[in-house]
């Protein structure tokens, strides 16, 4: 068992995995549903070009999203100047970039979960909330959004098992350093590059695969649940 106990180190990357997994989500969750209601029930031109940007971190290496990321809110780039400028706030190499490239790439996984569970929902029972006289808003919070609550939570649980294991990107945008940005995958590789590191990379190996287990295994099950209720 000494084994598997953990380091104030190893205990560290833990809590900051799980601290910027929950801000990635927290913050993105919001826009994710309005893309997925966007992509779901709206046909404009460019809709495919939309579409393909969203999903873009899927396909792209994360070094490049990474980069990108680090240019646009860099001290020089249009983002992170107007930020340091104006609000005094720097984004690079501190915990918010890793929540930033975690959100980056755990968005489509999002997006995509919603605007499935969106897809499906009887357009009908929308209909008949509106010529009852409920406004848009009323319609989509009332009816819409509690109809693809599964959906809802299962892209939040997936989008928080991703951001758990983003690597790339967080390395390239927000660094390796230890206490800020070192996050579980960051700790894992710092533990492989070092002498006598071995057992460190295997614990922090096994409690990554744990997480990602069993966020899928949650997702899965509530998922279930919800829709049993919904169902009646």
């Amino acid at each position: 068992m000494d084994a598997l106990a953990l380091t104030a180190v190893e205990r560290e990357a833990l809590w900051l995995s799980l601290k910027v997994s929950f801000w990635a989500v927290t913050g993105s969750l919001p826009l994710g549903i309005a893309c997925a209601w966007l992509l779901a029930r709206r046909e404009f031109p460019g809709k495919v070009l939309v579409d393909g940007l969203i999903h873009m971190p899927l396909v792209l290496p994360p070094v490049v999203t990474g980069y990108v990321l680090l240019v646009t809110f860099g001290r020089r780039g249009p983002v992170g100047q107007a930020l340091w400028e104006w609000f005094g706030i720097q984004i690079v190499f501190t915990w918010k970039a890793a929540a930033i490239a975690a959100a980056v790439m755990a968005f489509p996984l999002m997006v995509r979960a919603i605007r499935l569970s969106m897809e499906g929902v009887d357009r009908g029972l929308e209909q008949a909330a509106r010529t009852l006289g409920a406004s848009p808003q009323r319609v989509f919070l009332t009816v819409t959004l509690p109809l693809v609550a599964p959906g809802v939570l299962a892209g939040v649980i997936l989008a928080f098992a991703r951001s758990l294991s983003e690597f790339g990107a967080t390395i390239t945008f927000a660094s390796n350093i230890p206490g800020e940005t070192r996050t579980l995958p960051l700790a894992l590789y710092t533990a492989t590059q070092v002498p006598g590191g071995d057992a460190a990379a295997f614990r922090l190996c096994v409690i990554s695969a744990v997480l990602a287990l069993a966020a899928l295994v949650a997702s899965e099950l509530l998922a279930r649940r919800m829709q049993k209720r919904l169902r009646g």
